[in-house]
């Protein structure tokens, strides 16, 4: 599943003459691009899918969206350890994560 997830913006720099962010995503960390979001800044909240923060969002409907999707198990699918996922699935134990 992909998902549009709110996440808080942590860092702003320009690469490569883009304007890219570090977004908290409860926890899980992302590089984002905020091309589409000229205006955002380190603190506030945005909507961010397949890489790109897409709406600037209240901080509190980031919160509760982000608690609703943590409860639902929404973040461990959509961030979760996805070496660890296909190993349960195909029924083998999943490798240490120094051996990966």
């Amino acid at each position: 599943m992909c998902l549009a997830v709110p996440g808080r913006v942590v860092a702003i720099e320009e690469r490569d003459g883009t304007r890219m962010a570090q977004v908290d995503f409860g926890g899980v960390v992302k590089d984002v691009c905020l091309a589409y979001l000229p205006e955002i800044e380190t603190g506030d909240y945005a909507i961010v899918h397949v890489g790109f923060a897409l709406q600037r969002l209240d901080e509190e409907s980031a919160r509760s969206t982000l608690e609703l999707f943590e409860q639902l198990g929404v973040l461990e699918e959509e961030f979760g350890d996805a070496w660890g996922r296909a190993a349960a699935e195909a029924g083998v134990a999943a490798a240490p994560e120094e051996d990966r």
